[in-house]
């Protein structure tokens, strides 16, 4: 459950409901993670057309970097939330090679 509020913003924590049933926990995370890759992608997609003005050529391509690692942890978040939220309704994880 920590690593599930990790993902959340701060303020969720206040909510008892979500402490006490760890699989609405882990909708809620799956619901930020998925609404922050979303916005990774878009700000990745547009981020030279609206900023080219603003930023210098090396500003922006850090900037496109960081876009890409940040969507490659949410990406990653987010497998590990449906792989939790399986395990917390019982779902047998079977691997994939």
């Amino acid at each position: 459950m920590a690593w599930l509020f990790d993902l959340v913003p701060p303020d969720y924590r206040a909510h008892e409901v979500l402490r006490r049933y760890p699989v609405l926990l882990a909708r809620f995370a799956r619901d930020h993670v998925t609404a922050g890759l979303e916005a990774a992608r878009a700000g990745w997609r547009t981020v030279r057309v609206e900023l080219a003005d603003d930023l210098p050529a090396d500003a922006m391509e850090a900037a496109i970097a960081a876009y890409e690692r940040e969507g490659a942890r949410l990406a990653s978040a987010a497998r590990g939330v449906e792989a939790v939220a399986g395990a917390l309704r019982g779902e047998r994880w079977v691997p994939r090679l």
